[in-house]
């Protein structure tokens, strides 16, 4: 199977080669700083989301 037009070898390849350039413990910390934003994101969102519905909540209908 080839996910990006890349092989099973390929894909080995380029991974020893991030590994060699970033190091490990590297690779780690930028791994779970990915992490906190995706999920910082996703709060956010989720979020945005509440205050909008508590808005609307909030506001009295209009009477005609």
């Amino acid at each position: 199977m080839r996910i990006g037009g890349f092989g099973g070898w390929e894909w080995i390849i380029l991974l020893v080669i991030v590994v060699l350039l970033f190091g490990p413990g590297r690779i780690g910390k930028v791994a779970g700083e990915i992490g906190r934003s995706i999920r910082s994101f996703r709060e956010g969102i989720s979020g945005q989301k509440d205050e909008e519905q508590s808005k609307k909540d909030e506001t009295p209908p209009k009477s005609g």
